[in-house]
């Protein structure tokens, strides 16, 4: 009896295993034991203390990894005409080519007033609760429902988002999505405005934005992290916008201050889904920042100014980091460096409670500048002082990509092929990856 009780007792915990494992309960149950664990992880280190500080110093030896034409992300090497050629306004921003001609822009038009208010129906609301972070697939799912799409975040997600514990859905790859899988045409800029959004809206057009905002995470910590909402409405004499919010819920009010203060965070980036036939009407609302280069060089003046008004030390940082990626978004690299630097001097003036310490899963930009700006080292200390400070799964694969990428160029071959292979853990078939492991003659 008593080998039978002990045998019982031994088995226990297998059994128990066993059955937390199965896929209903495991769907259930693993975000609590996720949550217990980020607690404890939280408290022993806490992210909020981690400060990236540049060094500012460059190193520019012989490429470890060769310059092709038509690169997905930058290579290796670092000359003033390498060009890389991804379109990712948050990620990788796409620099403009030296030689390419100025856009046709559409001259100013003559808009009539706007409404004092104005509301859209027919989104279909969907929440991202009971999946890990869902966010992106369930406002794109909105952002598409609008125009008669009849899928769901379920529908999305898969194709956006492979990785379940991907930290992040670029601006960019929704970008993709609607253009490839959707008869629907897509358009991300930067520097939108209140105005911007009311244009939009009152002439029938969704928009989705990304912003930062605090949220209580599994750790049961409120911090800042990215956010997407879909605007569907406004009114002047509340003075307030109309969200539909994965997160909080359906028709979520939304203050223009809080609006304009959230939005600040990600360069006030925003995406507009439209059919065909209604590419003038898109264009015209868009004005001269329908061209690209006209639309980096307005966020880049936006940023310079807010740099002198804004007094917040959260609010700074932001205005710097803005400048940055505005300017890696011009080609201007050393500037970029330069303005994110500054930044990342305001940052430690920041209580400890409002950092947004998650910014490089969002916006890649740093990456991108310090790159090309030959300073290898600030690359990898950035991409260890945010894998560091992570509790959780460390499901970053562009910082991965982008630590593989500068370690190769300071000659560390062997690090820089088990970063990329690390980045494509997390992302199977992340066409950047894959490139640079076949320039280092390295299996994936």
């Amino acid at each position: 009896m008593k080998r039978r009780t002990a045998l019982l007792l031994m088995s226990l915990p297998l059994l128990c295993a066993g059955i937390y494992f199965l896929p209903p309960v495991h769907e259930r149950l693993a975000w609590r034991v996720d949550e217990q664990v980020l607690r404890v992880k939280y408290m022993l280190n806490p992210p909020e203390q981690a400060v990236f500080v540049p060094q500012k110093a460059s190193a520019l030896p012989p490429p470890a990894v060769h310059v092709t034409p038509g690169a997905t992300l930058p290579p290796a090497a670092v000359t003033p005409t390498a060009v890389p050629d991804a379109p990712d306004l948050q990620a990788v921003p796409a620099p403009l080519q030296p030689a390419a001609q100025p856009e046709q822009t559409l001259p100013g038009p003559t808009l009539a007033p706007l409404p004092t208010r104005a509301a859209l129906k027919g989104v279909k609301y969907e929440d991202q609760h009971g999946r890990w972070n869902y966010c992106a697939p369930a406002n794109l799912a909105m952002a598409l429902s609008f125009w008669g799409w009849n899928g769901d975040r379920d529908v999305v997600g898969p194709a956006i988002k492979p990785d379940p514990k991907d930290k992040n859905v670029m601006l960019y790859e929704m970008v993709d999505y609607v253009t490839q899988k959707t008869d629907l045409r897509a358009q991300a800029r930067l520097a939108g405005d209140l105005d911007l959004l009311k244009r939009f809206i009152s002439s029938g057009f969704p928009v989705l934005v990304e912003k930062g905002t605090y949220l209580t995470d599994l750790s049961g910590v409120k911090s800042w992290m990215g956010h997407y909402q879909v605007v569907t409405g406004y009114d002047d004499a509340r003075l307030q916008f109309i969200a539909q919010d994965s997160f909080t819920g359906a028709d979520f009010k939304v203050p223009y201050e809080a609006m304009i203060k959230g939005w600040r965070s990600f360069n006030y980036a925003y995406l507009v889904i439209y059919p065909a036939e209604k590419e003038a009407e898109v264009q015209q609302i868009l004005g001269t920042d329908a061209s690209e280069s006209s639309n980096y060089e307005h966020a880049a003046r936006l940023a310079s100014e807010e740099i002198y008004t804004q007094e917040d030390s959260l609010q700074k940082f932001f205005a710097w980091f803005n400048r940055g990626s505005s300017l890696v978004a011009l080609q201007d690299y050393a500037g970029a460096a330069e303005a994110y630097d500054q930044a990342y001097t305001v940052y430690p003036s920041i209580p400890q409670n409002e950092r947004p310490w998650r910014m490089v899963w969002y916006q890649t930009g740093p990456y991108f500048a310090y790159f090309y700006a030959g300073r290898y080292y600030d690359v990898i200390n950035l991409a260890d002082t945010t894998l560091n400070a992570m509790q959780s799964e460390k499901n970053l694969e562009e910082t991965y990509y982008w630590r593989g990428m500068a370690r190769a160029s300071l000659g560390d071959t062997s690090g820089g092929v088990a970063d990329l292979r690390t980045a494509l853990q997390f992302h199977p078939g992340f066409a950047p990856a894959l490139d640079q492991l076949n320039r280092l003659g390295a299996n994936p």
